[in-house]
């Protein structure tokens, strides 16, 4: 092959593949919590100093979860990654690793309620949190201090769609020296160019889109080997935290399959939020990739596309759940990215812990319903919502 670069599509099928010496050709499962050693001495180096393709236990690494992390590292352009047991213990390690009491980190208000939770934990150990509405770019530089450790954000906020500019945001934080944590998932890695627009270190519940079935629960976290082997995997390892082999055997193979899913799933989304506004017209629908939304211009210069979710406001609980209970093929559940289309109410589920004052500060109101736009026809889609509606 030449030396061009090989497209994302075809590294995530191939990439960090680890071959036994039987010459499997599909990834191998390596079901083991703990690895044998030739001789004391062996076991002794290893401890001290083990190379890429040696293991010690599980909670340390394993070679599927290891395909894994060279996978995923190399397609969101990152030098390393380490595989986590969820989505939020990658929110947490990345957290939790890295601060210590007396630190200031910047957050935007408008995340997900478990990582609201971290960072609330966080100040309880003596971390002091600065909230800032993500989208006003004079509210983080009012909010950066010369002695801010890192910044916070979900590059698309989960419920209401709010994009962050991160380029302008890692700027500001880079010149005092803060470190740029970026939760990526409604972004997704197929969209994804947060590392090289100026994230130190990006986080993902692989638990979506990169399983895109709706199987099992997982995490990543991307970033320079420093931050992921010296800062991050001696705090998961430590606590408990790492992917299962299993788990991470099943993203691994999500992998595969995941640019074409994830693109379809968008363009599904983009004709749905279309129908929502333009046939339905109804009079709240959030969606990255239309005109209407406040950061368009800047969702497709960071993103490209408008991704998989979407947001429409049906005006009070009730009518949302009435919607809701008339759906054939929208699932009512709490997770999103799956190959199923799934409608959530936030006020009542994911966002249910916040005050009433905070959800409708953050835009989340009693009628909302957060879409997860699946692989199903999407005029079926756009049928199903109608007669929900009827």
């Amino acid at each position: 092959m030449s030396d061009k670069p090989l497209h994302p599509r075809t590294r995530a099928v191939h990439h960090g593949i680890r071959r036994s010496q039987y010459g499997e050709m599909a990834e191998a499962l390596f079901m083991t919590q703990g690895f044998s050693y030739d001789s004391a001495e062996q076991a002794e180096a290893r401890f001290i100093n083990s190379g890429p393709d040696e293991f010690i236990y599980a909670r340390y690494g394993n070679p599927t979860s290891r395909m894994f992390e060279d996978r995923i590292a190399n397609i969101e352009g990152a030098e390393d990654a380490f595989a986590t047991a969820s989505g939020m213990a990658a929110v947490n390690g990345a957290l939790m690793g890295f601060v210590k009491p007396g630190d200031h980190i910047v957050s935007s208000r408008a995340l997900f309620g478990s990582c609201l939770y971290v960072l609330d934990l966080l100040a309880r150990f003596g971390v002091e949190i600065s909230y800032v509405d993500g989208t006003d770019i004079e509210q983080w530089r009012a909010a950066i201090r010369p002695d801010t450790k890192a910044v916070f954000f979900e590059t698309v906020s989960n419920p209401t769609l709010e994009v962050i500019d991160v380029t302008a945001v890692a700027q500001l934080a880079h010149a005092v020296g803060a470190l740029v944590i970026a939760d990526n998932v409604f972004s997704t890695p197929v969209y994804s160019r947060a590392i090289e627009q100026g994230a130190d270190v990006v986080v993902y519940s692989a638990t979506k889109h990169i399983d895109g079935s709706g199987r099992c629960l997982g995490g990543v976290i991307c970033g320079s080997r420093h931050f992921v082997r010296e800062v991050a995997e001696p705090y998961l390892k430590h606590t408990g935290g790492a992917i299962s082999p299993f788990n991470a055997w099943n993203m691994l193979n999500g992998l595969t399959t995941m640019d074409l899913r994830v693109r379809a799933q968008t363009d599904s989304a983009m004709k749905f939020a279309t129908a929502m506004e333009d046939d339905l017209k109804l009079p709240r629908v959030i969606y990255p990739g239309l005109a209407s939304h406040a950061q368009h211009d800047l969702a497709m210069r960071q993103m490209g596309a408008g991704g998989t979710m979407v947001a429409v406001d049906l005006g009070s609980k009730d009518a949302a759940f009435k919607a809701m209970n008339r759906m054939r093929i929208f699932q009512i559940s709490n997770n999103l990215g799956d190959a199923k289309s799934i409608v959530t109410h936030p006020t009542t589920t994911t966002h249910q812990r916040l005050s009433e004052e905070t959800r409708l500060q953050l835009g989340i109101t009693p009628g909302l319903l957060r879409l997860s736009i699946g692989l199903e026809d999407a005029g079926d889609l756009i049928e199903d919502f109608r007669q929900a509606l009827a």
